[in-house]
């Protein structure tokens, strides 16, 4: 290769452009093929008492590999084996009850007609996704997915581009598949992705991140707005709630409260801070979910929410830092 070669800024972005094409094209062109085997290799993974254990070589490996953590991840078991370990040992994590995955863009590759006898031996169903509909791995398959393109993205059509895209794009789609056919849920996400943001986001609630006890703003009527400032000052929180004396929520006192208290040149030594605070409080339950508590905080503007029980008693209180902390905004 000529180490001087150069194209200009426009070659490159028109090179970049065709590939997109080329691959978008490649994807496009598996609409056609989500047929009556696509549902059958859906029923073979639905009814499997197993895991789905998937396998390929070289490139078709690292797509299969990204292909089982996307099926683990979306509610259904699955691993990935790499054939030519399977031969050596590795054929004994596939059981009665598995699977087998089986991906070759030739649907010759070695590596895997190797341990095709073995697999058939063990009388799992074996699902296919080659590039050739008559290769030797297609025809052993009980359900075939043919993920065939007309070219590589490649200039030369020799690496694998297209391909490895379109295969990918046909384990996503066999993924989504079956995690609407189990109902898999957005709270069953959450609890395979516990450190993700998705996970903090959808499992934790108010009550995992809420402030409580001494640490919770409070003041009751008659206290003057000096002395709720000093409250506000000491518990960091930047509002203080106004409770009765059986704890419950009377109204919240704000920096907003606290401006709208000064521009009326009220004396903050004499005037009770009943009289200048937010009566429509918003409030929320602790059994709410802290990314619900967000949404609230973002629709209204609002930095800081008060947590209440059924009988409107003061529980705890939380604030948009505290929601950052908890890594849910």
């Amino acid at each position: 290769m000529d180490g001087k070669h150069r194209i200009d800024d426009a070659t490159i972005c028109s090179l970049g452009r065709e590939v997109l094409d080329v691959e978008a094209e490649a994807v496009l062109g598996l609409r056609e093929r989500i047929d009556a085997a696509f549902v059958k290799a859906c029923r073979y993974c639905l009814d499997c008492a197993g895991r789905v254990v998937v396998t390929g070589m070289g490139k078709s490996g690292h797509i299969g590999g990204k292909i089982a953590a996307t099926l683990a991840s979306t509610g259904t078991p699955a691993f990935f084996v790499h054939p030519g370990e399977a031969s050596h040992g590795d054929l004994g994590m596939i059981t009665a009850t598995d699977v087998v995955l089986a991906i070759s863009n030739s649907g010759e590759t070695p590596e895997i007609l190797t341990i095709l006898p073995l697999i058939k031996r063990l009388g799992v169903p074996l699902i296919a996704m080659t590039g050739k509909p008559g290769s030797t791995l297609a025809a052993a398959a009980d359900a075939h997915l043919d993920i065939g393109v007309a070219r590589e993205a490649c200039p030369l059509n020799l690496a694998p581009t297209a391909s490895t895209t379109a295969t990918l794009a046909m384990g996503d789609a066999l993924a989504v598949a079956l995690l609407h056919s189990r109902g898999f849920t957005r709270e069953d996400f959450a609890f395979s992705h516990p450190g993700g943001l998705l996970g903090r986001r959808l499992l934790l609630h108010v009550r995992d991140i809420m402030r409580t006890g001494e640490r919770v703003p409070r003041v009751v009527p008659g206290l003057a707005v000096s002395e709720g400032l000093f409250e506000i000052s000491r518990k960091g929180l930047g509002m203080t709630a106004v409770v009765d004396a059986e704890d419950r929520v009377l109204g919240i006192f704000t920096d907003g409260d606290l401006r709208r208290t000064l521009d009326a040149r009220h004396d903050l030594t004499a005037t009770p801070i009943e009289q200048v605070m937010t009566r429509n409080v918003k409030t929320v339950r602790g059994d709410m979910l802290a990314a619900e508590a967000v949404r609230l905080m973002e629709t209204y503007a609002i930095t800081a929410l008060l947590v209440v029980g059924a009988d409107g008693r003061l529980e705890g209180a939380f604030n948009v830092h505290d929601l950052l902390q908890a890594g849910v905004m």
